[in-house]
């Protein structure tokens, strides 16, 4: 096993590394100024966004739980790695050689994780070569039928597992990969007669996270003598966990990003027909019912800040579809968009709908979309019998909450009176049932939850000391924005006006001591974790107001204005400080015998050379 990676390969890696491009990969993040990108924070949920990021420093924090780190450790917390791994991950990526301390180059990934995902890749190219061949045709007919031609299978990396016992194990110890990492993977199963291919004479999808790695595999069965059941996906391992993917997310999230829409299907087909059809926002559950993790990953990719993003779900018009969609109403206020229902015609799933009627019909159907409140009291109507005033009163009692539950309030007394007119009901008795649902309620604008259990929004972490607790006098905020200038943009400062402006005094005591970690790694500033130093630097209870700092955005537009600002900050702090120097001088000159000639001309001299500097300061 090789040793631990060199330091100065891991400050170059982090260097080549834009950790925007990274973070982005998980959270859909906006402009928030020049240099600054904020999003919602992947590390809890909230509604607005709190979550800052600032390239040019390498360094992200959350101003509303506080989590904060360079892109190390934002790949630890959201894939669940360790140190090295992400170090070693980012150096793939950028196409760099790491060297390790006992002398060896890049050693092969040794780590549990890094070992799994390249078992899965190698599984992957492994099932996309077989589909060529003649065992496969099985596999290719139930592809055309659906009529997904070999560039589809392509675009989304669709393989066959041969009907064998252990073929594709050979393969993979042939590569180097042990039976107990090819067990971990869940690409084995373990019987009487040892171990044998998970996967035996199926169709395969790569089931990818959304950044693009294979992290596991659906199966679908294909032969009559396969008892197994119709979909078997990947087992739970170290990288593969099933409520917290989406199939397609991967291919999907930019466009998510972009038009701020997400459609929710229910299958691997009908994800590609889809996106195929054009519809390429679609995506779907893997083995699992849409819940909370799912809503998680998907706000963050919507940017879900706002009202104006929309979340569409395709439900079957039966049994199933019906459950599905009660789930998925019972977390909709879970989302800041806006949620839809589209129920395809005639029963038909997207992939169907697609196959009989062409991909207009699959773009329809998307447009054809119904709110989720529209459909849920429909929903519910149709369980009673309207004919009765018995089936009236019920229906009423089981659809005034829902009503109530509309976040828009401007939309209530337009759904109050259709539920009015569908249940032949006096309007003023509607709404004073939807009123006493509403009292019973949470208020509308409270925390997003579920409308299962107990209704009270779970405990938040108290917030860490802030900057916005900040005294907001002018002095302190002199101070608190040429501590941010210098944090963000020590190169544009210069190592000389850096220095001074880091010697100079502060009335805040907090700011002051954050000055005096900017100082003592001031020889430092153009390093890739010059942010890390100065955290460390500062008594703990004082680094989160470091980490807010270095990220906090800046009041100017445009790159120009940027470094003319941070420059005229820094030289404010210096300025400043000549000038309280100035006054200190005319008093001990006021106060100096003019007898004393020798210490009345060195204070002079003094009072001199102070406004000598700040001249050439004004010049600069």
């Amino acid at each position: 096993m090789a040793g631990r990676i060199r330091q100065s390969d891991i400050e170059e890696v982090k260097a080549r590394t834009n950790i925007a491009d990274i973070v982005g990969d998980y959270v859909s993040l906006k402009s928030a100024g020049v240099g600054s990108m904020k999003g919602l924070c992947p590390f809890h949920d909230e509604r607005s966004p709190s979550f800052h990021v600032r390239p040019q420093v390498g360094f992200y924090h959350c101003f509303g739980c506080g989590e904060s780190g360079d892109v190390y450790s934002f790949l630890q917390r959201m894939d669940h790695v360790s140190f090295t791994e992400a170090v070693e991950r980012l150096a793939g990526r950028a196409g760099f050689e790491l060297h390790y301390e006992d002398g060896q180059g890049a050693a092969p990934d040794h780590s549990n994780r890094a070992r799994i995902l390249a078992a899965n890749q190698a599984a992957a190219d492994f099932f996309v070569e077989q589909l060529a061949g003649p065992g496969a045709q099985v596999g290719r007919d139930f592809l055309g039928e659906r009529g997904f031609d070999q560039i589809a299978a392509e675009r989304f990396g669709i393989g066959f597992a041969p009907k064998s016992w252990d073929s594709l194990t050979n393969h993979l110890r042939s590569k180097g990969f042990s039976t107990e990492e090819l067990t971990v993977s869940g690409l084995v199963s373990a019987g009487d007669r040892g171990v044998y291919d998970r996967f035996r004479g199926r169709l395969i999808w790569p089931i990818r996270d959304i950044t693009g790695q294979t992290i596991g595999f659906g199966a679908r069965k294909l032969l009559e003598d396969d008892k197994g059941p119709k979909y078997l996906n990947t087992p739970e391992t170290p990288v593969y966990h099933k409520a917290q993917v989406l199939y397609g997310l991967d291919l999907a999230k930019r466009d998510i990003s972009r038009s701020h829409q997400v459609v929710v299907v229910e299958g691997y087909t009908d994800v590609m027909a889809c996106h195929l059809a054009g519809v390429t926002t679609a995506v779907a559950t893997c083995g699992t019912s849409f819940g909370v993790d799912h809503i998680k990953v998907l706000r963050r990719v919507l940017g879900d800040d706002s009202r104006v993003g929309e979340v569409i779900f395709t439900f079957d018009p039966d049994a199933a579809g019906e459950k599905a969609a009660v789930r998925a109403f019972g977390e909709e206020q879970r989302f800041a968009a806006q949620t839809y229902v589209a129920v395809p015609p005639e029963g038909l799933d997207p992939c169907d709908l697609r196959l009989k009627r062409g991909d207009d019909a699959v773009r329809r159907l998307v447009d054809s979309k119904k709110p989720m409140f529209e459909f849920m009291i429909r929903q519910l109507l149709g369980q009673y019998n309207l004919d009765t005033v018995e089936g009236r009163v019920a229906a009423l009692r089981a659809t005034a909450p829902v009503v109530s539950d509309i976040r828009d309030p401007a939309l209530r007394p337009g759904y109050t009176h259709q539920l009015s007119r569908m249940l032949g009901v006096d309007l003023a008795e509607v709404t004073r049932a939807v009123r006493t649902a509403q009292s019973r309620s949470r208020t509308p604008d409270a925390a997003p939850q579920g409308r299962s259990g107990d209704r009270n929004p779970e405990p938040q972490p108290e917030p860490p000391f802030s900057i916005v607790e900040l005294p907001t006098d002018p002095t302190t905020r002199l101070e608190r924005d040429g501590l941010m200038a210098m944090l963000q943009h020590p190169d544009v400062i210069g190592a000389d006006l850096m220095t001074r402006a880091a010697q100079t005094t502060f009335t805040n005591q907090s700011l002051a001591i954050v000055r005096d970690g900017v100082a003592a790694n001031a020889d430092h500033a153009s390093a890739a974790d010059w942010i890390s130093r100065v955290v460390a630097d500062v008594p703990e209870p004082l680094a989160n107001l470091v980490k807010q700092l270095a990220v906090a955005p800046l009041p100017e537009r445009t790159e120009g204005d940027v470094r003319r600002y941070v420059r005229d900050i820094a030289v404010a702090l210096v300025d400043r400080d000549l000038l309280r120097q100035k006054a200190d001088l005319l008093g001990r000159l006021q106060r100096t015998d003019a007898a004393n000639r020798e210490i009345y001309v060195a204070v002079q001299r003094e009072l001199v050379r102070v406004e000598t500097e700040r001249r050439s300061l004004r010049e600069e």
